[in-house]
């Protein structure tokens, strides 16, 4: 993920920046610069591979000012290269960015058409151009940066600074984390607390779609609409900084937060600059000659591997195996030379997991680890790695590396069918830009977590409760349930949603609650008689569902939360968002211990 720094200081900006960019280098980047204001114009230097190569260009040609930004890229729109490298400069601003802008097509076709030229494959230095074509304008830096921000789409960190402003930096958020630093007679901004560390231990976190001005002795919050805001000042431990909450009040709930940026890098990672084709990170697995494939995890990941299986079935026209990693040797599955393997695992490490993708090494054509950690076990002794880009994932219950597991296999899905050509080129560019819709997307279900709390005030009340859905989302049930019994102790089940008058149903009265995920696709009337079995029977029903999906619905339900629309590719994605939603503030409302459950560990290393 990209890191992001900014200073408006009282001495040279390069030294500061460069160190705060070292810290940043964790998060993993193919090229850095630095730009700073220097009697009134804008200096850059950027540089491609590591901070090393910035530094000795640095010690060579070293800038001046007071004020300056620093990056570390990994790459989106665009390959590693000096002209893709941040800081972006169009006329008389800077910025860099941490995200990946849905809408930079449009616009950029739009400055194209006004006679601006590029320089690079950049999303960023649209956002660039478009915000200098505002100052030439005659706006001021504070107008042209408010202006910008309100035409775009997508999820986003920005830092800019201005030519003739040599004490004014202007940083913005939208999905992308970024904090601010306090100092004394200086200001700072950082992608996270680790890049200012060093530089300060007073902290304040940019609120979702705000944005704030800073100078030497002060830093002005507002929205997006130009309201003030009031910020709110925390103090850090610096030596306990590498796993700071951020603000946030468990790490469970900064990583739901996080969904909007991981995704967009883990997609950024997938697809070329044009998002036209799925371009993986590795070796690509032999799809083509493939008759089958074996996928096995455990718990989430699990989960995950249920999605994509309707995924590969309908897509790609492959026939899927399932299993849960500790029975899957035991069962001593059959291969075929053309069988393939793909194991699915946060850590890489997980024990029953690490011995499926053992058992199968010998007999798969290919075997395929899907992981977080590019570092772990099974990325080395798989034959392919693809890594699903999450980021740190210190929460017990896992959420946001669930959702890029997810991102990760749809994008390997895509891949197995435009190999095996069970889709066209058109068809492919349509399904990958359905998935850079859900950054977005993931952000207005954000915004909506006070319904989701009061809600929980209730739902944390009940002793047992039952998920229902139906095709892709099924396996949401079974997440969404094992996800409140992991953190508030409730007991849940989930269940297909035409299985429960096989059984189930038996369970209904108005103490069970039914949660219902029913997005308005073909299978939505199907759900919707199961619905009113359970209201029949005294249950109590949340409905979760699209506005379409809801006006549709003609019974009483005890309570509905409203999704956005999507396509039903991407639906088993954006649902785990309400999933972990529920689950997390049901355990708030119970008062047990959200990020480390009883008797449950982030990493399962024995059988």
């Amino acid at each position: 993920m990209c890191g992001i720094i900014g200073i408006v200081g009282k001495s040279s900006a390069q030294p500061s920046i460069i160190e705060a960019l070292e810290k940043l280098e964790y998060r993993g980047y193919d090229s850095s610069g630095i730009a700073t204001v220097s009697d009134n114009s804008i200096i850059r230097r950027r540089a491609v591979g590591k901070l090393s190569s910035l530094k000795e260009l640095l010690n060579k040609k070293p800038i001046k000012g007071e004020i300056g930004i620093g990056h570390t890229r990994w790459a989106t729109h665009g390959a590693p290269s000096l002209e893709n490298a941040h800081p972006h400069k169009v006329g008389k601003v800077a910025l860099v960015h941490n995200g990946i802008i849905e809408n930079f097509h449009e616009l950029r076709s739009q400055l194209i058409s006004e006679g601006q030229t590029f320089v690079s494959d950049t999303d960023t230095e649209v956002i660039a151009s478009f915000c200098s074509k505002l100052l030439e304008s005659g706006m001021s830096p504070d107008e042209a940066v408010v202006n910008t921000l309100n035409n775009l789409e997508g999820a986003f960190a920005l830092c800019f600074i201005f030519e003739d402003y040599d004490n004014i930096l202007i940083a913005a958020r939208k999905g992308s984390p970024l904090v601010v630093g306090w100092g004394s007679g200086e200001m700072f901004v950082g992608s996270d607390a680790i890049a200012l560390a060093s530089l300060t231990n007073q902290l304040t976190y940019v609120g979702e779609a705000n944005y704030v001005v800073l100078s030497n002795n002060e830093a002005k919050f507002f929205d997006f609409q130009k309201k003030e805001i009031t910020p709110e000042k925390v103090f850090i431990n610096s030596e306990s900084v590498l796993i700071s909450k951020n603000g946030y009040r468990h790490f469970m709930h900064k990583e739901i937060n996080e969904q909007p940026s991981v995704i967009s890098y883990a997609l950024g990672s997938y697809t070329g600059s044009d998002r036209k084709k799925i371009t993986l990170p590795s070796q690509l697995p032999n799809f083509s000659e493939m008759d089958r494939i074996t996928m096995t995890a455990c718990g989430t990941a699990f989960f995950a591997c249920n999605v994509a299986k309707y995924w590969f079935e309908k897509i790609s026209e492959l026939p899927v195996d399932i299993d849960i990693a500790s029975e899957y040797r035991y069962r001593e599955p059959i291969f075929s030379k053309s069988t393939g393997a793909i194991v699915v695992s946060q850590s890489g490490e997980t024990a029953d997991t690490l011995a499926a993708l053992r058992f199968a090494k010998n007999k798969a054509m290919q075997t395929v680890a899907v992981v977080n950690s590019e570092n772990s076990t099974m990325a080395r002794e798989a034959d392919i790695i693809m890594p699903i880009r999450a980021g740190v994932e210190v929460g017990v219950a896992s959420t946001k590396a669930f959702t890029c597991q997810l991102v990760a296999l749809a994008s390997l899905v895509l891949d197995a069918a435009r190999q095996r050509k069970k889709i066209s080129s058109s068809e492919e560019e349509e399904f990958i830009e359905h998935l850079f819709t859900l950054p977005r997307l993931i952000n207005e279900v954000l915004l909506k977590e006070n319904e989701i709390i009061n809600i929980c005030s209730e739902l944390a009340k009940a002793q047992d409760i039952l998920f229902i859905a139906r095709g892709s989302l099924y396996p949401l049930a079974l997440e969404g349930a094992l996800k409140l019994k992991e953190i508030s102790y409730i007991h849940a089940e989930g269940y297909a949603a035409g299985e429960l008058k096989h059984g189930p149903i038996a369970l209904i009265d108005n103490r069970v609650p039914v949660i219902c995920f029913a997005p308005s696709n073909i299978l939505y009337e199907k759900t919707v008689s199961n619905i009113h079995e359970v209201i029949a029977r005294g249950g109590k029903v949340l409905l979760v569902s699209d506005r379409k999906g809801l006006k549709d619905f003609s019974g009483d339900v005890w309570a509905s939360f409203e999704m956005p629309e999507c396509d039903s590719f991407i639906s088993p994605i954006l649902y785990a968002l309400p999933a972990q939603l529920l689950a997390y503030y049901s355990a708030i409302e119970k008062g047990t211990d959200v990020d480390q459950p009883r008797n449950l560990a982030k990493s399962v290393t024995v059988e």
